[in-house]
């Protein structure tokens, strides 16, 4: 089953998309919850990269409407971002103030690790101690995978060092690997206003939606076909089908659309900016801060760049030397680099169009 409600009151649009929805058959009196928005990143949830607070609100109004009263909100940033900025920036201090509500950065956690099939993962304690995971992401673009939603937003319940690691292993098949690991109790998508070219944010495509359900493979299944994407273009979902995250979004199910008289007249479709400029990239297990950097890059520049060859970039490029250019730490050994880990694509961007 899967429930959207429309709306522009953010707060009382999930209140009741949540209402309306089967999370009451999960919840029981006493669960120690736990929410976790995507803030990747320090930038507003205008930009369309950041979950929006007011969707975290309504989230909460209802929770404790039921009678729940254990919750925190738990999250750690993209690498090399803050958390704690992060929350001070999107607008959560306010509302762990308003509700008395702890802001827990896993950044600074233990972990535990955990084992499926031959993948082991860390994973940080508080998303594992929690009896209830209400997992709140965007739905968005990405960079390297083109969708990120639901199950890739379990990305930051793992450590700086897993991150860097999942990309060395291909992005894919981890994210699976982690979902079946660690598994929402309930998912709540902010569709309010995605990015639909890339993870970082500023072209912000307005959906005012709110998208429900309990299993992530099932509501990102949907999403992948709401942005204009095919489930095997997915990697991950793909991967955790195979393995049994869920099933996928087909014509038999359940859909509750709520305020359909507010649902927006266009399709808000991926511009596939992140398909746009490979044929100029050598990627080797790239971080996705460093690779949506660079094609933030690309995208200013239309693609058009100086640089002969291909632009390398990631983690496999290290030791690596030649001519061309190399994006990060990582490819340093390259006649020309752009240092940084990650770099800023201010510098890229001057690196791309400069000899």
């Amino acid at each position: 089953m899967i429930t959207i409600a429309y709306g522009t009151d953010i707060a009382k649009t999930t209140y009741d998309v949540l209402a309306a929805s089967d999370i009451r058959s999960y919840l029981s009196p006493g669960l120690k919850i736990a929410i976790k928005p995507n803030l990747v990143t320090y930038h507003p949830a205008s930009d369309g990269a950041t979950t929006h607070p007011e969707v975290v609100e309504g989230v909460i109004i209802f929770l404790k409407e039921y009678g729940l009263k254990d919750l925190r909100i738990i999250e750690s940033s993209g690498l090399g971002k803050s958390t704690k900025h992060a929350y001070e920036n999107c607008g959560y201090e306010e509302l762990s103030s308003k509700y008395s509500i702890p802001l827990i950065d896993m950044k600074t956690d233990k972990c535990t690790t955990k084992k499926f099939d031959d993948y082991s993962v860390d994973i940080c304690n508080e998303a594992l101690k929690t009896d209830f995971l209400v997992n709140v992401p965007v739905l968005k673009a990405h960079s390297q995978t083109y969708l990120t939603c639901c199950m890739k937003n379990l990305k930051g319940c793992i450590p700086e060092s897993e991150k860097r690691r999942s990309h060395a292993l291909g992005v894919h098949k981890p994210v699976a690997a982690l979902n079946m690991l660690l598994k929402p109790g309930y998912n709540v998508v902010d569709g309010i206003c995605g990015d639909l070219s890339y993870e970082e944010g500023g072209s912000p495509v307005i959906a005012n939606r709110i998208i429900a359900g309990r299993n992530p493979l099932l509501v990102d299944s949907y999403c992948t076909e709401l942005i204009g994407y095919k489930f095997d273009e997915i990697g991950y979902l793909s991967y955790g089908e195979k393995f049994g995250v869920g099933e996928r979004y087909s014509q038999d199910t359940k859909i509750v659309e709520l305020n359909v008289e507010d649902k927006p007249a266009f399709e808000a479709r991926s511009n596939r900016i992140a398909t746009r400029y490979q044929n100029l990239i050598e990627e080797k297990a790239a971080c996705s801060v460093c690779y949506s950097a660079l094609i933030y890059a690309l995208h200013r520049l239309s693609g058009k760049t100086c640089a002969e060859g291909k632009i390398h970039i990631g983690q496999d490029f290290k030791g690596e030397s030649g001519a061309g250019i190399g994006i990060g730490v990582c490819a340093k050994g390259f006649e020309r680099h752009v240092p940084g880990c990650p770099p800023k694509a201010t510098d890229i961007i001057a690196a791309l169009k400069s000899r």
